[in-house]
């Protein structure tokens, strides 16, 4: 079992910048990918990006591309989205997730066996 905690939402403007964080309980944290996905008001939740067990690897919606980097600290148990030039469209909850593997499509939320509660992120134009 693995409990996440997401944390870094906010307002911000056009153009800012905000840092999410998702800290994970338990002792295997290593064994699980992770990733991140979202939810807008009247929307279906969407994928966003997601890391391999190393860090090495990332995935990305072609939206985010350019402008979100997805990392994870294996030490501390922590997977961090850091959104840069952020868009009044990427207005929405931002949920972290794990998958224990193994990992075969990774934008698919059947994918993922444990979500945060999510936090919220509001762009303002």
């Amino acid at each position: 079992q693995v409990r996440l905690v997401e944390s870094g939402g906010g307002l911000v403007q056009a153009g800012g910048s905000l840092r999410l964080s998702c800290a994970a309980s338990g002792r295997t944290f290593s064994r699980y990918a992770m990733g991140w996905f979202r939810q807008a008001p009247g929307k279906e939740r969407e994928f966003v990006a997601a890391v391999g067990l190393s860090g090495s690897t990332t995935y990305y919606t072609d939206s985010v591309k350019g402008r979100f980097a997805i990392s994870r600290d294996n030490a501390k148990n922590t997977v961090h989205l850091q959104m840069s030039s952020l868009e009044p469209e990427d207005t929405a909850v931002y949920y972290c997730a794990a998958n224990r593997g193994p990992l075969y499509h990774e934008d698919s939320e059947r994918e993922y066996d444990y979500w945060g509660q999510g936090t919220q992120v509001t762009v303002s134009s």
